[in-house]
């Protein structure tokens, strides 16, 4: 018969796997949650330690999309409690793409388009970036994604058409907003 030390170093030791085989990923999500390298290294571990407790009835089913989801209702509770009283915005971002060596190859480009795009789905409010992250970063189906999110499928699906329209509303606007960069820099 095995002790109760014997289930919980068990527990731990399966809970540390899954962290080491796991966490990058996670790691990614929550940084396309948040946009921020720290904030999201700190929603990971807030999320982490929330599931830890649980995880002797949750590591038998599916641990990842729990613990999804526990980055996805940890990350939109940050949101409604803290005041943002600065937006970082995409147009330094977005002008690098443009700039004076365009028509030349650039080794950086998919680097900058990567910023660039990342920048503008920032920009979406809460839930639909919580939508564009699962279901084009993490490509979850839109019942997986209802089901993280807590919601209806047609709820994905509408946040994921606002969400889109507006990210090409975003990105169709990048060069008017290269060229009135470059306007005001010539006037400076």
């Amino acid at each position: 018969m095995a002790s109760g030390d014997d289930t919980v170093n068990g527990a731990e030791a399966d809970f540390e796997e899954f962290v080491s085989a796991r966490g990058q990923r996670l790691l990614k999500v929550a940084w396309l949650l948040t946009g921020d390298a720290h904030l999201a290294e700190d929603l990971l571990q807030t999320a982490l330690a929330k599931v830890w407790p649980k995880w002797g009835s949750i590591a038998d089913g599916n641990p990842e999309a729990y613990v999804r989801k526990a980055l996805v209702n940890t990350h939109l509770s940050w949101w409604q409690r803290r005041w943002r009283g600065e937006v970082p915005h995409a147009h330094d971002r977005l002008a690098t793409l443009a700039g004076p060596g365009a028509g030349a190859v650039d080794d950086f480009a998919s680097v900058d388009l990567e910023q660039s795009l990342s920048d503008v789905v920032r920009l979406l409010p809460p839930r639909q970036r919580a939508v564009v992250v699962l279901r084009y970063f993490e490509d979850l189906s839109v019942e997986e994604t209802a089901r993280v999110l807590g919601c209806r499928p047609g709820t994905v699906r509408s946040h994921t058409l606002k969400a889109l329209a507006m990210l090409r509303a975003r990105l169709a606007a990048a060069p008017a907003l290269v060229e009135s960069g470059e306007r005001h820099a010539q006037r400076s």
